[in-house]
């Protein structure tokens, strides 16, 4: 088992009342064991990413940092436990979710294996997850050394607003 571990879990849904149930699934993330929710981002509202299938409702997205012993796998599978408790169904990549949990940074590890990338492959281009996270993380600095202030400076933040 791992020390102590920040980690940072995008949140998102726009099925089944989102505000709610991110909010609901902030305070789940708390009850994980061997972690403790540190920090936890605003609720942002978004449009469904450009590849999505049509006819999507708005995403209502957040951060959330974990102080966690969880080593990541194990953590990933607290994650998509949740999920399931809240019905999420995988039918279309993309597609409409009840809730979306993910694993965006694990430390300062790159991770590599069949279930599991971290960080994750769309933090840097996803300005719903970027400006959360800038938010309660300024100064944090990726695995590769990047700046997280430089890639939220280059993002911008159109179609993301604040609720």
């Amino acid at each position: 088992m791992p020390g102590r571990v920040m980690a940072y879990i995008g949140l998102g849904s726009n099925l089944e009342n989102p505000v709610g149930q991110v909010k609901v699934a902030l305070g789940e993330l708390n009850n994980l064991p061997q972690t403790r929710l540190r920090l936890q981002s605003s609720l942002y509202q978004s449009a469904p990413m450009p590849m999505s299938p049509a006819n999507q409702p708005d995403y209502i997205n957040a951060v959330a940092a974990l102080e966690t012993s969880l080593a990541a796998d194990d953590l990933l599978s607290a994650l998509q436990g949740l999920e399931l408790l809240h019905h999420r169904v995988r039918k279309e990549r993309w597609g409409p979710r009840s809730l979306d949990l993910d694993l965006l940074l694990y430390g300062d590890e790159c991770i590599v294996s069949e279930h599991l990338t971290v960080p994750h492959p769309g933090l840097t281009e996803r300005v719903f997850v970027l400006l959360p996270l800038f938010e309660i993380a300024p100064a944090l600095r990726l695995p590769d050394n990047r700046s997280l202030a430089d890639l939220v400076e280059q993002c911008g933040s159109d179609g993301l607003t604040r609720i």
